[in-house]
């Protein structure tokens, strides 16, 4: 009887191959339901679908987890073997989709490096890959790194994979800048937000909504969360977000508890997030994120997060550049497992 495999390993993967089987993915109010009662979202737009509409002059915002999950879960073709994922760069909204919109996922394998073997322990490499998501009309919605580290099928293969990680995520992040260059955008993040939130009325965000708005906060802020948030669900998140990763479902895989999902550990950081600063609109770019340490379903997560510093946009309000770092209990002392520095708006 032959195994159902549904990815590569690490051998199997060459420099430029493209991964683009996944299925689409349609973005509806049950899977927002479900999103949320797994990583608490908090942010307003999402959850009220008036203010959304008055806002945005039409549709109900999907939450940016939402959106960034079921991209990260369609590009699990390519690490359903994976052990672990080690980080993320340069994740980009190019445009911010509503309920109703449908998600299709292309990734890219950009540079590829065996690890160095260690006693006792099956043989893996590091796969760098470009996740691309579009929607249904083919219009760009995200773009962003990350780095897998997936087993060799065969322990004594030899792969000849050692590039420079680095060097080449470096390179491949640039292209991409010179590539979405244009005079209207530039490659500045101010400018890219503001035409993604070209059209909407920050203004009637002000006036509807009460408290510290963009202008209230103040660089260098900082906040501790005051309550940790238990993991839960975490099969389920996989599942609603088609993240076929072995080591989410199945505790063989893992070695012993079941690992989380990256996307759940950053759904509740941002969650947290949203209750130092309950007026976040949405998140629009990520400058960076890595993960730290493992975390397994029945941790409990909190959070110190930052201000690192505020930029205003020429439509109203402005950028706030946050930093959040994560740490797991699950024993007697925390352990860090995240440090994500992200961008997001406020009106």
């Amino acid at each position: 009887m032959m195994e159902i495999s549904e990815g590569p390993y690490f051998e199997e993967l060459v420099a430029g191959r493209v991964f683009d089987g996944a299925p689409g993915v349609t973005l509806t109010e049950g899977m927002a339901a479900g999103h949320q009662a797994v990583v608490g979202d908090r942010l307003r737009l999402p959850l009220d679908a008036h203010l959304s509409r008055e806002v945005l002059g039409g549709g109900t915002l999907a939450h940016p987890a939402l959106v960034w999950d079921v991209a990260i879960g369609q590009s699990s073709l390519v690490t359903h073997h994976a052990k672990a994922n080690l980080f993320y760069r340069g994740l980009a909204f190019r445009r911010l989709p509503l309920i109703g919109d449908t998600l299709r996922t292309r990734t890219e394998v950009v540079a590829l490096r065996r690890n160095r073997p260690r006693p006792g322990r099956r043989p893996t490499g590091l796969a760098v890959l470009r996740v691309t998501t579009a929607d249904q009309d083919g219009r760009p919605v995200l773009d962003f790194r990350r780095c897998a580290m997936i087993p060799l099928r065969d322990p004594g293969a030899r792969t000849g994979h050692d590039a420079d990680l680095d060097a080449d995520l470096d390179a491949d992040l640039d292209a991409d800048l010179d590539a979405a260059s244009t005079p209207a955008t530039g490659t500045d993040l101010a400018g890219r937000a503001a035409v993604l939130l070209d059209g909407w009325r920050p203004d009637l965000f002000r006036e509807r909504v009460p408290g510290r708005h963009f202008a209230g906060v103040a660089q260098g802020e900082r906040w501790r969360a005051g309550g940790g948030d238990v993991v839960s669900g975490a099969p389920e998140l996989a599942r609603l977000t088609v993240n076929i990763a072995r080591v989410h479902h199945d505790t063989r895989e893992a070695g012993g508890p079941r690992l989380v999902y990256g996307g759940h550990t950053i759904g509740l950081a941002l969650s947290q997030a949203a209750r130092a600063l309950p007026n976040l609109v949405t998140v629009v770019a990520w400058h960076g994120c890595d993960h730290l340490g493992p975390v397994h379903e029945g941790d409990t997560l909190t959070s110190e997060i930052t201000v690192e510093r505020r930029e205003e946009l020429p439509g109203g309000g402005g950028l706030v550049h946050l930093r959040s770092v994560v740490a797991a209990v699950s024993g007697a002392e925390p352990a860090p497992v995240l440090d994500w520095r992200f961008a997001a708006v406020m009106a």
